[in-house]
């Protein structure tokens, strides 16, 4: 019953991340604006907002207009119903409460960031910024009071040596991005893939960001070699393919089995 509540949660939550995406830089309110269809522009009723449902039983058409509606929506909301599960089977006891909050914001931050880089092909500063500041301010506050963060592959210790190891990843994973960035002028990855790794460096901690890197880039590359097996034109080794998607999706495989991951590969 728990887990049930939490996945429609996440739904709820999704849906609201659609409208972040969708509206982010338009000049458009996110929270005022009454949601409407893009081609007809009738204002959405209760019944054509219930997330998924709505695409399902409406066969993902408006129903004013019957104008298709974008599979981005309910991809949206189940994603992010999943990792609200996911993330409370990983974490959740009654005294970490906070710290189950904590990640699905952080989460969903990265979701809203993951969407919005693949229909735009850019990280927006303000939920990057956002989702940075959070993660170095979770992380301090954690190493100066007992909250369990839960992402370490082993206790570091408490104080300023645990803190250290993590600001030091935080650091580390930009500073690789941002060499990266520079060495291909921008042509191999954004400058906002470094910003991104410096928030999931503090989130993640030394072990998890290692696991991440190579999730990520394990991705990447597989998903690189899918489409160019395809035989499309419009893929080839010089097509550009958002990397956010790959580093958020390996973040969080590494947040739930990094810690196995590291200990396989070292063999600890």
């Amino acid at each position: 019953m728990f887990l049930a509540v939490v996945f429609v949660l996440g739904l709820i939550i999704g849906s609201f991340l659609n409208v972040v995406v969708l509206r982010l830089n338009t000049g458009e309110s996110i929270i005022k604006s009454r949601s409407k269809c893009f081609s007809c522009g009738h204002r959405l009723g209760f019944f054509d907002l219930i997330p998924v449902l709505s695409f399902v039983f409406q066969k993902g058409r408006c129903r004013y207009c019957q104008s298709k509606i974008s599979r981005h929506y309910p991809l949206v909301e189940l994603i992010t119903g999943i990792v609200f599960v996911l993330t409370a089977l990983k974490i959740f006891n009654f005294q970490n409460l906070l710290s189950l909050i904590f990640y699905w914001a952080m989460f969903s931050i990265l979701i809203a960031v993951s969407a919005y880089d693949f229909k735009h092909q850019i990280i927006p500063n303000k939920l990057v910024y956002l989702f940075v500041s959070l993660s170095l301010l979770f992380v301090i506050l954690s190493f100066a009071v007992p909250m369990d963060i839960g992402t370490s592959l082993a206790p570091l210790g408490r104080g300023n040596s645990g803190l250290f190891l993590y600001l030091l990843s935080g650091t580390l994973f930009f500073g690789f991005f941002a060499f990266l960035w520079l060495v291909s002028r921008g042509k191999w990855l954004g400058f906002g893939d470094a910003k991104l790794a410096l928030g999931l460096g503090f989130l993640l901690g030394p072990w998890n960001s290692l696991a991440a890197f190579l999730f990520s880039f394990w991705l990447g590359g597989l998903v690189g070699i899918f489409l160019m097996a395809l035989k499309k034109k419009r893929f080839n080794l010089k097509t550009q393919i958002p990397f956010a998607p790959f580093l958020v999706v390996g973040s969080f495989l590494a947040f739930l089995v990094g810690d196995k991951f590291i200990s396989l590969l070292f063999g600890l």
